[in-house]
């Protein structure tokens, strides 16, 4: 897989991952949603200082395969594998879209997802999570079983997660969790960038030591 790792500070007590949008709609790990968030956690700025992996999903930029839809959830492993394997400390897991989905399926449906990365990861973050598509609902069932702390972050207009269903999902999910709808906000979070940014940060520092 293609892949960029933005170095953090040596002493961080984290790693993160971030999990870009669907590719088939020209998702790549340069999206903006993607950067401005991998911008959180790694810029000194916002407090954390992390190193933060991005990563091309199969087929996607330089990255082999081809997309598939749903063994994309094996490509989060491989990415949170690596991360376990280089830095060997706390994980936080972020996706935007697509990739929210495929790191909810990873970290929280995934039986294959090894104990001692499942054990790493201390938060995940779901940036405009998809509830509806192509007149098909998305469902997330292993929702109710995931007890890793969890952000549902959306645009109140979001137009692929209708507010009142992405409400039930997160109402699904089992705690501990948080849903935040930004006023205003489609699924770009075109012109909401900053309150992303500011939410994200807001939450994580509440979360995590």
């Amino acid at each position: 897989m293609e892949a960029l790792v933005s170095e953090g500070a040596p002493d961080a007590l984290f790693a993160a991952l971030v999990c870009h949008p669907h590719p088939l709609a020209g998702g790549t790990m340069h999206s903006k949603v993607v950067y401005q968030a991998m911008k959180v956690l790694n810029d000194p700025a916002w407090g954390f200082g992390w190193p933060v992996l991005r990563f091309n999903f199969r087929g996607a930029g330089l990255s082999q395969g081809v997309h598939d839809g749903e063994a994309e959830i094996g490509d989060v492993e491989a990415a949170l594998d690596w991360l376990v394997n280089e830095y060997r400390r706390p994980l936080v897991a972020v996706g935007y879209s697509f990739g929210a989905a495929m790191t909810l399926g990873a970290c929280c449906g995934n039986p294959q997802l090894g104990s001692t990365v499942l054990a790493n990861i201390h938060a995940l973050a779901a940036l405009g999570l998809p509830t509806h598509i192509n007149d098909r609902d998305c469902k997330y069932p292993f929702l109710s079983d995931c007890t890793i702390p969890k952000l549902f972050l959306s645009g109140d207009h979001d137009e692929f997660a209708p507010a009142a269903q992405l409400e039930q999902v997160a109402a699904s999910a089992a705690e501990p969790k948080r849903l935040l709808l930004l006023a205003g906000a489609d699924h770009f979070f075109t012109g909401h960038l900053a309150p992303m940014q500011r939410s994200l940060a807001g939450w994580l520092k509440e979360q995590l030591p």
